[in-house]
């Protein structure tokens, strides 16, 4: 089965990622891997405290997923799996991609303001020659309707 992996963090275009990845997903009988990457400068603390900032980022990133899982098993018949990776956002979204030979393709959100597309975008889209699978970017004002008429 083909996966499409998207990442989990805190940015608007997070969304519309998603959302086509479900959609894609359930058109093609593939299914999503979404990967949230917890970076290592948030535990350069004492170690006790780094411990429960840790636990307290899982913990976030475990209710975030529900919010996105279930509007994907309602919506669209499909159960996603969540991968929590600690690092460097760039090089672990490649070591999921090398892990997991189901996944077929990145699916990135990209931002809609004057600052860019983000920074991951940037980032992997420089190296997208090198990388195992295809990158699909969802632009950030695509509306939920354009959405559904691509996928």
């Amino acid at each position: 089965m083909r996966k499409f992996l998207v990442v989990l963090d805190d940015s608007r275009e997070c969304l519309n990622a998603m959302r086509f990845a479900a959609m894609r997903a359930a058109n093609t009988g593939g299914g999503v891997e979404i990967l949230s990457v917890i970076p290592p400068d948030e535990f350069n603390h004492w170690i006790g405290v780094g411990e429960v900032m840790r636990e307290e980022a899982r913990e976030r990133i475990h209710a975030h997923f529900e919010v996105f899982a279930k509007w994907m098993r309602d919506r669209q018949g499909i159960e996603p799996e969540l991968v929590i990776r600690e690092g460097e956002a760039v090089p672990e979204i490649i070591a999921q991609i090398e892990a997991d030979p189901e996944i077929g393709v990145l699916v990135l959100g990209a931002g809609d303001d004057r600052k860019g597309p983000g920074p991951l975008v940037t980032q992997l889209s420089k190296s997208s020659g090198s990388l195992p699978v295809p990158i699909t970017i969802v632009p950030g004002d695509l509306s939920k309707e354009k959405l559904e008429a691509i996928t």
